[in-house]
């Protein structure tokens, strides 16, 4: 389907007077919205225990890394960035719940990636097994 007639048609004619406060800077509205509260915000490290209370899951402080690839995919994004800082939170959760899902896939695809090259690249194998092997020996040597 497409675009086959288009009318531009003048309603009103005016002007809207805008008021300065103060050092001439004009604001925007400072009392709209429903006046509901808010749910309370959580550290990432307590949403695993939430996710397990109310899901019966049995995720480890060590998955909420994923939530935190996907949390970095997002703020990295740049149409979320400017939809971020030019909307409230509210209107600002229709985009980005929208996007959130494809987030988790493209997280899981990089993680296949990772896995695959783990199990069939005996040079990355070996890069990681040093690498994460020398981590894991001083983070309990260190405890």
């Amino acid at each position: 389907m497409t675009l086959k007639y288009y009318r531009l048609q003048k309603i009103s004619e005016g002007s809207i007077a805008l008021e300065p406060r103060g050092s001439g800077v004009v604001y925007g509205p400072s009392e709209v919205g429903s006046g509901a509260e808010r749910d309370e915000k959580i550290e990432l490290s307590r949403l695993i225990d939430v996710i397990n209370e109310r899901f019966g899951a049995r995720f480890t402080p060590a998955d909420e890394l994923f939530f935190d690839q996907v949390r970095e995919d997002a703020v990295a994004d740049d149409e979320l960035r400017q939809t971020a800082k030019a909307n409230t939170l509210d209107n600002f959760r229709y985009v980005f719940d929208k996007a959130l899902e494809g987030f988790f896939s493209d997280r899981m695809e990089q993680n296949e990636e990772l896995f695959a090259r783990f199990m069939n690249i005996a040079e990355f194998r070996r890069l990681v097994e040093e690498h994460l092997g020398r981590q894991v020996y001083e983070q309990i040597r260190a405890a």
